[in-house]
């Protein structure tokens, strides 16, 4: 998985909520059902678009599904299709699915290999001895094989539409169109339009796109908010996300093409100050997030790139203003407090070393899978002397990234130093006793 420049989810990952919020609801996970306090979306550095549920109530999007969504309204509907996953126990389903298939396909070997052996599969070799045909045997074993890999394949795609429906109806109930859901089907049919056109449809994970709209059209069409348009602010904050993205994750000819020097407005104008900094004309960069601040003085995420850039160019003690200013405005932006954790800690001095600790603590409890933020706790306990705490943090920050025997090390380290029964013995305690699930490999 890529790794993405500091304080980068920032903006997506408020975009994520006012996709699905406003300003503090989750319409789309109400509407199906789901808990949003254990519902998590997260990004994966991949260009291609693409979406997906997995580890329960975890939506995993590729960037590319947001730098080539036009509107919000296409990307809302990716994710009321994923939340048609969860509301639906498509996970839980498709395990128990699988498990059957694993069962049928076990006996169909051993049926197969009972009607060789009774049919006499049998070849005549040179030497003029009779043995086992393994060309006919490999055949009649992997006949049920692969009937069952066509209908675990007839689950998914029946799965897929029904997510697709479920969009639908939740879309609806929060007042908003599916128009985005058939224009991302109809640009998948034409990327499709040659690929398929000599595959096996029953071969297939998901329907065909053309299937998949003519199954959706007409009941999209059919909802009185077929035609509902994003809000204005929504839209504006879109094209801000596409524009960071495309500053931090596109090259020089990319950003150029999408954000022609011609192009004045303000997302333009966000990806080449980022441009600008990546490709180290630092002082121009400089020059331009300015200029974005003075549009818009009350625009966190302009400060926070001031910060950033700043920060990263060796200068933290300059940095804080802007990411103190930045985390005030977006308190609920997590990533900011831990950008602006880190510029306390890179200025090594004992009072910001304490109040780095308050913010990185504080940033950990809100979001647990922060890696980076646990990193620069450990980091800042080590300098106040406090070496159960730090090792704790390491090995909590090491779990995250799924360093799992480095995380164990650490881990136990800490414990040793606890009393035992405390929350940070527990704490270690939990890592310890950790072991990740094992994957079947049936399909891989």
């Amino acid at each position: 998985m890529k790794r993405f420049p500091t304080g980068f989810f920032a903006t997506v990952l408020t975009l994520s909520v006012s996709l699905t919020a406003v300003p503090t609801e989750t319409p789309i996970f109400h509407a199906a059902g789901i808990n949003t306090g254990a519902a998590r979306i997260i990004l994966i550095g991949d260009k291609s678009f693409n979406a997906f549920v997995a580890d329960g109530q975890k939506i995993f999007i590729n960037v590319g599904a947001l730098m080539d969504a036009k509107t919000p309204n296409e990307v809302i509907g990716v994710l009321a299709h994923e939340s048609g996953h969860i509301a639906g126990g498509h996970l839980e389903r498709g395990r128990q699915e699988l498990a059957k298939a694993q069962i049928m396909s076990v006996a169909g070997m051993l049926v197969g290999a009972a009607g060789a052996v009774a049919t006499g599969v049998s070849t005549r070799h040179n030497n003029g001895a009779v043995g086992t045909d393994s060309a006919g045997m490999a055949g009649i074993m992997l006949g049920p094989q692969e009937l069952v890999r066509r209908s675990m394949l007839a689950y998914q795609r029946t799965e897929e539409q029904a997510a697709d429906r479920a969009a639908v109806r939740f879309l609806d109930a929060t007042h908003q169109s599916s128009k985005g859901l058939l224009t991302r089907l109809e640009r998948f049919s034409n990327d499709a339009l040659f690929q398929t056109a000599q595959i096996d449809p029953y071969l297939l994970t998901h329907p065909l796109p053309a299937e998949r709209i003519s199954n959706l059209q007409q009941l999209a069409k059919a909802s009185s908010y077929y035609e509902a348009k994003d809000l204005p602010a929504l839209q504006t904050r879109h094209d801000l996300m596409r524009a960071k993205l495309v500053g931090f994750l596109g090259d020089v000819g990319e950003i150029a093409r999408r954000y022609p020097m011609r192009d004045t407005s303000l997302p333009a104008r966000y990806a080449r100050a980022i441009s600008g900094y990546r490709f180290g004309r630092l002082q121009e960069s400089l020059g331009q997030i300015d200029g974005l601040i003075a549009a818009e003085p009350n625009n966190a995420y302009f400060w926070e790139l001031k910060g950033q850039v700043l920060l990263e160019s060796g200068r933290p003690a300059e940095a804080l203003a802007p990411l103190r200013k930045a985390a005030t405005m977006a308190p609920s932006a997590v990533p900011m407090k831990v950008l602006y954790g880190h510029a306390l800690v890179a200025t090594d001095t004992p009072a910001n070393t304490a109040e780095a600790i308050g913010i990185l603590a504080n940033a950990t409890q809100r979001d647990q899978d922060s890696a980076e933020a646990f990193e620069y706790l450990s980091m800042d306990y080590h300098r106040k002397g406090d070496t159960p705490k730090a090792q704790l943090a390491a090995a909590q920050g090491l779990f995250v990234s799924g360093k799992y025997v480095e995380a164990r090390t650490q881990a136990s380290r800490a414990q040793a130093q606890f009393k035992e029964g405390s929350p940070g013995w527990l704490k270690a305690d939990d890592i310890l006793n950790y072991r990740p699930p094992p994957t079947s490999g049936i399909f891989d």
